[in-house]
Parts: structure tokens; sequence; C-alpha cells
């Protein structure tokens, strides 16, 4: 009989898989002794291995070199990252190490460009799209960058009110792009998002606000999908409704030259995550040729701003089971030394499952558990996959510690969780580690911040000055 947890995962699913590997009874990690890890740093622990973020960055750019050389398609791919994912250092310049551009968001964002630009990170090639709702602040901090002198920050309009307001305060001509307010999936609330123009808004808008304003040159159609790029009806019944819109604008605007495909790729989520990613890359292109052939305009040069995809891959979590807690006859509680809506907020904000995974212990025989967080909040625990099937894992045993992993993890968690912040019933933040390799290929690891102290914490509180 296979009671074993690797018989689970062994008649569950493919595995081993590229990234997960198993060395004796512990899992691997793109071959990072997580075990070792554990001995080294301590759990809870959260970690980011660099290395990925450069591969899913290449392997991005290698299919739509493919697609464009397929389809012999007469213009250029750009890969922006959307800082909005990890704004963290480490993660920007392991990005930027791959030629690629930058999608900022908010005031601060403009910020961490000047300070990636001084260190040359950033090089006046480098394109800076400007998205977001911009009021005063951001404004200002956009104005200054180019009125630095960098002509390759395009900001991308998303109110009717924005082109006057940046008018005012950029001293040169400047470029901008123009977002689309693309329409919502069915089962959303409400019809249109709230981000951008309405499709049938934007030549009536670029004929009355910048097709005579002789300091503005419209360069980019900005298209964004808040579910991702998917292969479904939704998805490309609202590109073929862009490539519309962009085919009709081209024809009154010269200037426009660029498309901005927006919203990502999804990541995997599970041990048996299946995209067809060279399929999907291949099908834009060809839909874009298509359109722009039919309507006899030139193909734009293709803009994408991948953030989850670029980070999300790098990112991981381990914890320890500390207890296990028996509530009724059929619910066993696995509690982790940390907390859930800390450390893993989307986990119990929008229910986002993430691959989890027993770290070592997986020749022992497994449980049906539940996994719950250290704060006392009923929300504090772990249900992303009751819709997919049950949580099973090594028999919890005292006297053999048990640890778990949460992995790709690295995008928005720390943001929305307030890295460095107070956190829900004062759970500590636990400690982050990189990894990287050097130059001949070994794994180096380093602490990025240690785990949060009661006096940090008193501090922010007002208790310690």
């Amino acid at each position: 009989m296979n009671t074993k947890y690797i018989d689970l995962i062994d008649q569950t699913y493919e595995f081993p898989q590229e990234e997960f590997t198993l060395e004796g009874d512990q899992l691997r990690f793109h071959d990072i002794d997580l075990m070792n890890l554990v001995e080294t740093y301590g759990a809870p622990l959260k970690f980011t291995y660099l290395p990925k973020i450069s591969e899913n960055i290449q392997k991005a750019k290698s299919w739509f070199a493919h697609a464009i050389k397929k389809h012999d398609y007469r213009a250029s791919y750009n890969y922006s990252y959307c800082t909005k994912s990890s704004h963290f250092k480490h993660v920007l310049v392991e990005a930027l190490n791959n030629d690629v551009h930058i999608e900022t968001s908010s005031a601060y964002d403009i910020n961490i460009v000047e300070n990636l630009k001084k260190e040359g990170k950033i090089t006046k090639d480098t394109y800076v799209i400007c998205n977001g709702f911009k009021r005063e602040e951001y404004i200002e901090n956009i104005a200054r960058l180019i009125n630095s002198g960098h002509e390759n920050c395009f900001p991308i309009i998303d109110n009717y009110e924005e082109l006057a307001l940046l008018g005012d305060a950029i001293e040169r001509d400047f470029k901008i792009g123009i977002r689309i307010a693309s329409e919502e999936e069915p089962k959303f609330e409400f019809y249109t998002s709230r981000l951008g123009i309405g499709y049938k808004n934007i030549v009536p808008f670029y004929e009355d606000q910048i097709k005579n304003n002789d300091k503005v040159e419209l360069k980019m159609l900005h298209f964004f999908i808040n579910t991702g790029i998917k292969d479904n009806a939704y998805y490309w019944n609202e590109l073929i409704k862009c490539l519309k819109v962009y085919t009709k604008l081209k024809k009154v605007c010269p200037t426009l030259d660029s498309l901005n495909i927006g919203g990502g790729f999804p990541i995997k989520n599970s041990l048996a995550f299946d995209y067809d990613y060279n399929y999907m890359v291949d099908e834009i292109i060809n839909q874009i040729n298509i359109a722009c052939i039919n309507e006899g305009v030139p193909v734009p040069h293709i803009f994408t701003e991948f953030g989850s995809f670029t980070v999300g891959e790098s990112g991981g979590a381990i914890y320890e089971i500390l207890h296990q807690k028996q509530q009724n006859d059929r619910e066993k509680w696995n509690m982790i030394n940390s907390s859930f809506i800390t450390t893993l907020p989307d986990t119990w904000a929008i229910n986002k499952r993430f691959i989890m995974l027993a770290v070592n212990r997986w020749y022992d025989e497994y449980e049906r558990v539940l996994l719950g967080g250290l704060t006392c909040d009923s929300d504090d625990y772990y249900n992303s996959e009751q819709h997919v099937n049950a949580i099973y894992l090594p028999k919890f045993k005292k006297d053999k510690p048990l640890y778990i992993g949460f992995f790709n993890t690295g995008a928005y968690q720390e943001s929305i969780g307030g890295f460095g912040g107070l956190q829900h019933c004062l759970i500590p933040s636990p400690k982050h580690v990189l990894i990287q390799k050097d130059a001949e290929g070994n794994l180096e690891t380093s602490v990025f911040t240690p785990q949060q102290t009661s006096e940090q914490l008193l501090s922010i509180l007002g208790y310690e000055h």
C-alpha cells in the first residue's frame, strides 16, 4: 500500500520537475539545499533565488524573438518590468542586467529610477513607462526625469486632465502613451476598468488634445487586461478590440508606433500547472500582424509589462510545523511558526494558491491536515487548496521536526504585507535570505534582512525612541 508522502506526490503529479527534485527524503528547489538553509538560518525563513529572474526574462525574450522571426514581424520587442511586483533593489538590478525597461505606477518609483540612473543601472536608452493615476508629486517627479533629459520616459495618460498637468510641469517636448480602459471579465461587478480612457474616446481625445499640441508626441497605445494573458475568449476579444483602436488611431497619428500589451503571463501555482507560453506569444504576434496588414498600417513595436512573471517564481517561504491540534474527530490543525496573514497575505486576502510541499520527511506516512498561523485571527489559515484537493503532509511527530515550503511567492507579498513595518498581532517578519550564483555557478547566500525584533516593533508603535 502506498502510504508515504513521496507516493502521494508521485501518483498525483509528474515528479521530479525542472525546479523540484529530491535528495534522499529532502526537497530541493533549483538545486538549493532547503534543509541546509533551515539549519543555517532557521525558520520561518523567506528567500529570493535571483537567477530565476534572469531565466524568466530570457525565456520571454526568446519566445517573442521566435514569433517575430516566424511571422516576419517588422518591428521590435521590448521587455518591461513592473516595479510594483517587487521594488527591492536586488530584484531590479537582477532584472536590469538583462536589458529590460521599467514600468512605474506611483511617484516614488521615479526616485528609484533616479537612484538606479546614478549607479548606471538605468541608461538614457531605458524606457520608463509611467502608469497609474497621476497626482501632483507623481507629475512633478515625471517632469523632473524628462526635464533632466530622459527622453524615453513615456507618461501613459490615464485621464483627461493629466496631459495639461504634465504640459505645465515639463519644460521640453515630450512623448506620451494612452491607456485603454478595457472591459472587465463578465464575472466582475462593473463593466469597464477604472483605469484609462474608453475605447470609443481614444481617437476623439487625440484629435482634441494631442494632434495640434506641438509639445507632445503620441508614441504608445497601452492595453492592459487585469486577468493577464490567457487563452480564452475574453482575452482574444479584448485584444482584437484594442487592435481596432490601434489601427484607427495610427491612420490619423503618424507618430504612434508602439503597442503595450500590458498585464502579464501567469506563473506556476501547482505541480500540475500547464500553460503554453510559446503558443500564446505566437498567436499574439500573429493577430497583431494580421490586423495591421488588413488595415494597411505598419505593425507596432511591442512592449510587455511582466511583473509576477519576472519575480514571482524566484521567491519562497519555509515554515516549521510547531504543533498539531486535533479539534474534532476529523480536523487536524498543523500550526506553523509564523502567520499567513503577515507573510503570505495573498493566501487569505484573495485565496491565491502557491505551490506548497513538505521540505523534509518525504518517505514518512502522510495525513490530511489544515494549516493555521499564529495570530488570533480566524482568517489566518491556508485554504487555497480547498477547491483542488486536500492538504496532505507527512504525519506530525513531536520528535521529528517537519518543515514545509511555499514556492513562487516572490511577487507582491512583501509590499502587501508591509515589509519592515507593523505585523498583525505583532508577529515578526521572518529573516529574508538572498541566493545567487558566483562566476563558477556555485550558490551563494546572504542575509538581506534579519527577523524583526521587539525593539523595532515597539519603536514603530512609539514605545521607544
